[in-house]
C-alpha cells in the first residue's frame, strides 16, 4: 500500500515531463504557477491546455468543478465554453456557404421571416462581423424587465425581435458585439438542413473534427456527466451562478481542454477537406467607409506580440473561458475556468508571454512633452451623439486615462493607447475627442460640462413613458429630491442629470435623451450599451 503514492508521484512526473517537451522546465513552473492559488480548499478553477505543432505541451486541471460535492476539476471537466462557442456556430454557416446550400452574402430576411424592413439589408456575412446594427437581445431583455435569473431560449428572440422596428445604425457601418446575430446563425442553419441546430453541429462539425466530448445545450438545467458547475466570487465567498440563459447560436457549447486542441489544431494544419474553412473563418473584411474591423467570421484576428493572433473570450454565469491561437507559430492556448473572478484573458496573456519569452508592459514610445495646463485641459466628460455614449477623462503627469485605460502624447493632441497590443488612438481639436478604436470607425465625442439638475426641470421630466417595441414603460419621479426611474420589475432606478434632457440611469438604463416639440416633452430615446435609441412615448 505505501508503494502506491510512490507510483503516482512517479506517473505524474513522467506525465508533466513528457507533455512539457517543447518548453523549458522553468516555462512549465511559470505557467503552473499562474494557477496554483486555485488548488486552495473550496475554490474552483479551471483546465489549461496548450499544443505546439502537434504536440501538448502543457496540460492541467486546477481547483473544483463542484464546491458542494468537493469533485475536483479534470482534463476531462466539460465547461460552458459561452461566447468561445460563436466560431463552431460560424464555422456551421461556412460550411453551408462552401458547399453552396446558402451564401454569406445572402439577406437574412431569405431565411427568417417576421423581419421589418432592415431584413433586407442585412446579410449574413454582417451578422458573423458584428455589423448587423442589429439590437441586442441581452440589452432588450434588460430594458423590457427581465432579470439574469429568468429562463430564456431563442424563441424569445423570434418573438422579440418581430417587433423591433429600427436598428443601432446601418448595416456594414460598424462594428458593434451582438448575440442577437449568432442566434439567428442557428435559425439560418436549420432552415437551410432541416435538422435541428445540436444535430448539425453534432453531426457536421463536433463528430468530423474529432471533438466526441463537445455538445451545444439548449437547456440549462439538464443534468450531464462530467460537467462543472458555475461560481460568482462575492465579498462573501462563492455563490453558485446558474446560467439561466439556453441560447444557442451565440454560446453555450460545452466542452473540454482535449477537445478544444483538437479543434485549435485546425487554424495551421487543417484536417483534410477543412483547409478552405478555416482560411474563411479568418477572413477580415472592413466597414463601409474602409475602416478596419479585427472581428472575422466567430474570431477576432490581431497581433499580439507582433504575431499573428487568433482569439475569443467568453463569459455566461460564473464560466469564464478564452483561446488563442497563433498560426505562424502553431500553438494553441485553451483556458476554460468555472468562476467569475478566474481572468481567463488575461491569463491567456500571460502564458504566451512565458512561451514567446516576451512581456505585454508598456510600448517603447516616443513621448512628447506636453504642458501640465495642457494635460490638464483634457480632462472632462465628454458625450458622442453617434454612440449615445459618454467617456470621462483624468489625467495624471504626462498619461491620460479612460477608465483604466492608460494613453501617452506622442505629439500636441494626439494619445496612443500605452498598452502592447491596443493600438488605439486618441486626437483632440478644438474641444472634440476623435477615438480611433484597434477595430471599427472612428468615435467623435464632445466635451461638455455637466448641469446640476433644478427642480422646475426635473418636474418637466416626470411622467409615463412606453415603448412598444419592447412593451414595457418607466415612469420617472421626482420627490423629496430624490431623481428616479421606476419600472414594475426593476423598482427604483437612480437618475442624474448629464446636461439638460439628458440622463443618466442605473442598470438596465444607461442614458435618457429627452425629445421635445415646440418646448413640450414628447418622449425619451433610451441606450444601454448594445440598444440605441429605443423610443419610449410620453403617454402622461
Amino acid at each position: 500500500m505505501k508503494l502506491f503514492p510512490k507510483l503516482l508521484f512517479g506517473l505524474v512526473f513522467i506525465f508533466c515531463t513528457w507533455v512539457s517537451a517543447q518548453i523549458s522546465e522553468e516555462q512549465w513552473a511559470n505557467i503552473d504557477s499562474l494557477f496554483l492559488q486555485w488548488n486552495k480548499p473550496n475554490h474552483p478553477g479551471g483546465a489549461i491546455a496548450i499544443m505546439q505543432g502537434d504536440d501538448v505541451i502543457f496540460s492541467k486541471a486546477y481547483g473544483l468543478a463542484s464546491m458542494e460535492y468537493l469533485v475536483p476539476n479534470s482534463t476531462g471537466t466539460r465547461f460552458n465554453i459561452a461566447s468561445v462557442s460563436k466560431q463552431f456556430s460560424a464555422l456551421g454557416i461556412v460550411k453551408l456557404h462552401l458547399a453552396g446550400k446558402l451564401s454569406i452574402d445572402d439577406t437574412i430576411d431569405k431565411y427568417i421571416d417576421g423581419l421589418a424592413p432592415f431584413g433586407s439589408e442585412i446579410t449574413i456575412r454582417d451578422m458573423l462581423h458584428h455589423t448587423s446594427g442589429l439590437r441586442s437581445l441581452h440589452a432588450l431583455f434588460g430594458l423590457a424587465g427581465w432579470r439574469d435569473d429568468d429562463a430564456r431560449t431563442n424563441a424569445d428572440l423570434d418573438r422579440i425581435i418581430a417587433k423591433q422596428s429600427e436598428l443601432n445604425f446601418e448595416p456594414g457601418s460598424e462594428y458593434m458585439y451582438c448575440n442577437t446575430g449568432f442566434m439567428f446563425l442557428a435559425n439560418i442553419i436549420e432552415k437551410v438542413t432541416n435538422k435541428s441546430f445540436v444535430d448539425y453541429m453534432r453531426e457536421e462539425v463536433f463528430i468530423p473534427l474529432g471533438m466526441n466530448h463537445t455538445y451545444v445545450e439548449p437547456d440549462y438545467d439538464r443534468i450531464v456527466p462530467n460537467n462543472a458547475t458555475s461560481y460568482n466570487q462575492t465579498l462573501d465567498g462563492f455563490v453558485r451562478s446558474v446560467e439561466y440563459w439556453g441560447y444557442v447560436g451565440s454560446g453555450n457549447m460545452h466542452t473540454t481542454t482535449d477537445d478544444l486542441l483538437k479543434y485549435l489544431k485546425n487554424y495551421y494544419d487543417p484536417l483534410p477537406r477543412w483547409k478552405a474553412a478555416f482560411d474563411t473563418m479568418q477572413t477580415l473584411d472592413p466597414l463601409n467607409d474602409g475602416s478596419f474591423n479585427k472581428y472575422a467570421f466567430g474570431v477576432n484576428v490581431d497581433k499580439l506580440f507582433g504575431k499573428k493572433r487568433v482569439s475569443h473570450g467568453g463569459s455566461i454565469g460564473g464560466f469564464r473561458s478564452n483561446i488563442a491561437v497563433f498560426p505562424n507559430e502553431k500553438t494553441s492556448i485553451a483556458v476554460i475556468t468555472n468562476f467569475s473572478s478566474s481572468g481567463a484573458g488575461g491569463k491567456s496573456n500571460q502564458i504566451a508571454e512565458i512561451i514567446f519569452e516576451e512581456t505585454s508592459s508598456n510600448k517603447d514610445l516616443k513621448v512628447a512633452k506636453v504642458s501640465k495646463k495642457k494635460m490638464e485641459s483634457y480632462a472632462g466628460t465628454y458625450w458622442g451623439d453617434e454612440t449615445y455614449s459618454q467617456r470621462m477623462l483624468t489625467t495624471g503627469g504626462d498619461t491620460l486615462y479612460i477608465g483604466r485605460n492608460a494613453y501617452l502624447p506622442i505629439q500636441n493632441d494626439e494619445f496612443v493607447a500605452v498598452q502592447s497590443g491596443n493600438d488605439t488612438k486618441i486626437e483632440f481639436e478644438n474641444g472634440t475627442m476623435t477615438i480611433y478604436p484597434e477595430s471599427g470607425k472612428p468615435m467623435l465625442f464632445s466635451k461638455f460640462e455637466e448641469e446640476e439638475l433644478t427642480k422646475a426641470l426635473a418636474n418637466e421630466y416626470v411622467g409615463t413613458y412606453f415603448s412598444p417595441e419592447i412593451e414595457t414603460a418607466y415612469t420617472i419621479h421626482y420627490e423629496e429630491g430624490e431623481f428616479y426611474a421606476h419600472h414594475i420589475r426593476h423598482g427604483k432606478i437612480r437618475l442624474e442629470q448629464k446636461k439638460k434632457d439628458l440622463l443618466e440611469g442605473n442598470y438596465p438604463l444607461s442614458y435618457i435623451k429627452i425629445k421635445r416639440e415646440n418646448g413640450e416633452i414628447k418622449g425619451v430615446w433610451i441606450s444601454n450599451g448594445r440598444v440605441r435609441n429605443l423610443w419610449f412615448s410620453k403617454t402622461e
